[in-house]
């Protein structure tokens, strides 16, 4: 089946506003801009998509695609999920576009939230692991950190790092924060 013109030019809007968002934050971000990177004029983006904040929550979906881990040995938990978001980070830019634009924009701070509470805590809950909002935002911290200084700051050791080497240093916090009991609340 043929794509249709619609299409394209939304997936052409979505590719310009990515880039754009990415580079200039939320704020910064033009319709006009994102317009003129994808060739249209900007009354077809506000057609397509009604509104700046409405192009952004489009242009920021991010699927993490959260594996099963109940089959996956305890021990092995961190190094499972850490391999699988650093892969994910490496095929999808989109996380460095929404990750970038949260730390000034509540919106995209709230989509970010959303992505990574809403979508880590639910595999936790399957796999039966405790408290799982408190694990899913400890592996927030180390997951985002980690983003942060390899896509964003680009910190030259952590972006030389392999996915093999980040999965070694990452992993066995990853698997602590998944395995150990919850600190008593003395």
């Amino acid at each position: 089946m043929a794509e249709k013109k619609s299409d394209r030019t939304r997936a052409a809007i979505l590719a310009a506003a990515r880039e754009r968002f990415g580079a200039d934050g939320y704020e910064r971000a033009t319709i006009r801009a994102i317009a003129a990177d994808a060739a249209i004029d900007p009354a077809m983006v506000m057609r397509y998509y009604g509104s700046k904040e409405k192009l952004f929550a489009a242009a920021a979906e991010f699927d993490v695609r959260m594996p099963e881990l109940h089959d996956v040995p305890k021990e092995r938990l961190g190094e499972v999920l850490v391999r699988h978001l650093v892969e994910r980070w490496e095929e999808d830019d989109t996380l460095r576009v929404l990750l970038r634009t949260a730390v000034t924009n509540e919106s995209a701070a709230e989509r970010m939230r959303q992505v990574f509470i809403g979508q880590l805590m639910p595999t936790f809950q399957r796999a039966s692991i405790d408290r799982p909002a408190v694990r899913a935002g400890l592996i927030a911290t180390q997951a985002l950190g980690f983003a942060l200084c390899r896509y964003i700051l680009e910190l030259r050791p952590v972006v030389e790092l392999t996915t093999d080497e980040a999965v070694a240093w990452l992993g066995p916090t990853v698997t602590r924060y998944l395995t150990e009991p919850a600190p008593s609340q003395a």
